[in-house]
């Protein structure tokens, strides 16, 4: 199970990294360079020091029963969302330069934002175990609160990381144009974060009271 989900997220981003570069129309393109060693470093992490354990992994590859429709709906939409922002960034930098020239601060702000937003998600990843990539409460795992570590910070720290990370992108990339499809992006994420929380409430027992002590979902002192 462990290979065959490893070997399916690696063909996934393989994929989106495709976009990128199709996009960008060459191979030799120092944005789509460095965001896939970034990519590929997070990926050498996520399979060791930030390696899941057995139940979860085989929860992230193949979720149970009780996924809510409203998450499917998202879930496709961001999927949609992430290739326009993908397409975007390589007709833009890589190929037409519709955008001014960042400057390399600029360029090092977003590289800093996407490492960061990325080490957020898989640290989060780490530490809740019942980290699926659908949101439904997990019976079959006997679904408890996760209250450590960043889950101490804000509700919903992976969406936190992956805002940040989206921050970072059309700095890095140096595209004005993606600004577009990476608000869409944070709509859809603050929308589900915003779902998902009502759904905790409601369905997991001790999350109101988790609610209570850890007071923002996703942005420290704001929300």
């Amino acid at each position: 199970m462990k290979t065959s989900y490893l070997i399916k997220l690696f063909i996934g981003t393989f994929i989106f990294f495709a976009v990128i570069f199709i996009s960008a129309g060459r191979i030799v393109y120092w944005q789509g360079l460095i965001y896939v060693i970034i990519g590929l470093a997070m990926f050498l992490l996520s399979s060791t020091v930030l390696r899941i354990d057995s139940d979860l992994l085989k929860e992230r590859s193949k979720p149970g029963e009780g996924a809510k429709k409203w998450d499917k709906t998202i879930l496709g939409l961001s999927f949609l969302v992430t290739i326009c922002m993908y397409i975007t960034a390589g007709l833009d930098s890589g190929r037409f330069h519709w955008s001014p020239d960042f400057h390399w601060s600029l360029c090092l702000a977003g590289v800093i934002l996407t490492i960061t937003g990325q080490l957020f998600f898989l640290i989060a990843q780490k530490q809740n175990k019942f980290f699926s990539s659908t949101v439904r409460i997990q019976t079959n795992r006997e679904h408890t609160v996760c209250e450590t570590g960043l889950y101490k910070i804000v509700r919903h720290p992976a969406y936190l990381g992956s805002i940040i990370q989206l921050l970072g992108f059309p700095l890095l990339f140096g595209s004005v144009w993606s600004i577009i499809p990476i608000c869409l992006s944070i709509i859809l994420l603050i929308t589900r974060t915003y779902l998902e929380d009502k759904m905790l409430k409601d369905e997991l027992k001790g999350y109101v009271e988790y609610s209570k002590k850890t007071r923002y979902r996703i942005i420290p002192y704001v929300w």
